[in-house]
């Protein structure tokens, strides 16, 4: 992540831009906590592999938080930060767009 920007979007489009860091966003914020489990079964076809790295990022930039609970098995919960909740605003007209104007395909595989 830059430092120094030359327009507020692109600080904003470096945070919660590309495909999956949106998408990741918009289903905390409407389904709150979740499990990386949940999370990847809703993000079909994304792979484990950059579920993590998106994941790893969003807590870095302050979006997310991660929580462990010490459990056997243990349990890893996902959910927005202050930060990221101020993100409903913009967040919310993105997804509603995508759900009226995209046909998302829910087929169990």
């Amino acid at each position: 992540m830059k430092e120094n920007y030359s327009n507020p979007s692109e600080a904003t489009l470096d945070r919660i831009g590309g495909k999956w860091k949106t998408a990741i966003l918009c289903i905390l914020a409407e389904q709150g906590a979740m499990r990386n489990g949940e999370m990847k079964r809703e993000l079909t076809p994304i792979t484990q592999k950059m579920l993590t790295q998106q994941l790893k990022e969003l807590e870095a930039d302050g979006l997310i938080l991660r929580t462990v609970f010490p459990e056997v098995p243990v349990k890893v919960v996902y959910e927005l930060t202050e930060s990221g909740w101020s993100l409903k605003t913009v967040l919310d007209p993105l997804c509603e767009w995508g759900k009226r104007f995209v046909k998302v395909d829910r087929r169990e595989t």
